[in-house]
């Protein structure tokens, strides 16, 4: 089921990441948690992880065994717009469905 979020910005694996890790911006999570949540198999999160990394959308946050986390990087600019507008688009629902 496409969400508001995904149907404004288009229903692509890097969206559905994105929304995921807004969903849960406080928490980290393992790549196998990531590819759950977002509902993309592990190889798409495969491809396009790297490019998360390196425009330091997504930061590494510890190590658990051999598994890495990884969180929404709050302090990155372009990530608090996405998820200020996500919060508008969120908030603003709840608002008219009440």
């Amino acid at each position: 089921m496409k969400t508001l979020f995904t149907r404004a910005l288009g229903d692509t694996p890097k969206i559905r990441v994105l929304e995921f890790l807004i969903e849960g911006r406080e928490l980290d999570y393992s790549l196998s948690d990531i590819a759950e949540g977002a509902g993309i198999g592990r190889t798409t999160l495969f491809r396009i992880i790297n490019d998360l990394i390196k425009t330091e959308i997504i930061v590494p946050t510890r190590e658990i065994g051999n598994a890495k986390l990884f969180k929404l990087n709050l302090k990155n600019a372009f990530v608090k717009k996405i998820v200020e507008i996500f919060d508008e688009i969120i908030y603003s629902r709840k608002k008219i469905a009440i």
